[in-house]
């Protein structure tokens, strides 16, 4: 697996779909999703692989933490399991669209094993301002 790599911007259709990118639909391999918010103020799509994993942590840590129930029901009352049609579209139903303010443009952000959807204005705010120093010691980090 090479991962989800890149950023694409696609238009949200009138119906709620919005297509993935040609290199998404090819790294999941004709896989079904989940698609939830579980971090503001994106939405995180999980390939089916990826989600078990998540799912198997999920449990864990729902049964070694008694108030941990409501976190994980809080989770996963907002999780949805998403299958692209043909054409490699997915519907992003309502109550996401919404909680993730997506209408019109959608930043389509490959993030390794899972892929984002975001506002594009909340990606310029957000993502867009971290300082160069943040960055350049983040890739010093990363890439020597």
């Amino acid at each position: 697996m090479s991962g989800f790599l890149g950023r694409y911007e696609h238009q949200l259709d009138e119906k709620g779909r919005v297509s993935l990118p040609s290199a998404f639909r090819k790294e999941a391999e004709g896989e079904s999703f989940v698609l939830l918010q579980w971090e503001k103020p994106y939405l995180t799509l999980f390939p089916q692989r990826v989600w078990s994993e998540v799912q198997t942590k999920l449990l864990e840590f729902r049964k070694s933490k008694r108030s941990a129930w409501n976190h994980v029901r809080e989770i996963l009352s907002n999780a949805t399991e998403i299958v692209p049609d043909k054409q490699g579209r997915i519907l992003v139903p309502a109550t996401l669209k919404d909680a993730a303010g997506l209408d019109g443009q959608v930043i389509l952000n490959g993030n390794i094993d899972r892929i984002e959807l975001w506002d594009p204005e909340r990606w310029d705010s957000q993502v867009a301002s971290a300082t160069s120093a943040e960055l350049e010691d983040f890739g010093h980090r990363i890439f020597g």
